[in-house]
């Protein structure tokens, strides 16, 4: 068999949202065990230690992100994995389903449009960033990915004229 496979992973810049919100969910945590202190007494600590492991278990983690694309073939498939523990399948499709896939700045995408976008990138300024126009389950969609140089050799492999390097 000559199956091709090739798998990337791309890290999230860390947003400054996610500082924000670690920040607030730890303040709202120490005021809600003062004022509930002087309410409830030590009763509140039972209820701040549980308030805290959902916020450590369920919260934290999905403020560290990566991206993983995989590409077997013509298909690629893209999941999200949380905090380099857990995985979640985020989307799957044939990349000849795709009309183009090109840099963003380049003047070949002028004349796409399309309904949703989807952001599979590291969020870094200087991250070469690709635009691929797609129609998944009747819906026109833009994701918006970060292949290096092998992964855009696989995808031109596969795509031919629709792959626009530079």
């Amino acid at each position: 068999m000559n199956d091709s496979f090739y798998e990337q992973l791309v890290s999230r810049k860390s947003r400054p949202i996610d500082l924000v919100i670690r920040v607030i969910t730890i303040l709202a945590l120490l005021l809600f065990t003062f004022i509930g202190f002087m309410l409830l007494g030590f009763f509140i600590i039972l209820v701040i230690i549980l308030l805290a492991f959902l916020v450590h278990v369920f919260l934290f983690p999905r403020l560290n992100v990566e991206y993983e694309y995989t590409l077997l073939n013509n298909d690629m498939q893209i999941d999200i994995i949380y905090n380099k523990e857990k995985r979640k399948s985020l989307l799957s499709f044939n990349l000849r389903d795709a009309e183009i896939i090109a840099p963003q700045d380049s003047p070949a995408l002028a004349s796409y449009h399309a309904e949703k976008t989807l952001n599979f990138t590291s969020l870094k300024p200087s991250a070469k960033v690709f635009k691929m126009y797609i129609t998944i389950n009747q819906k026109k969609y833009v994701l918006l990915l970060e292949p290096d140089s092998k992964m855009q050799e696989h995808m031109k492999t596969w795509m031919g004229t629709k792959f626009i390097s530079e």
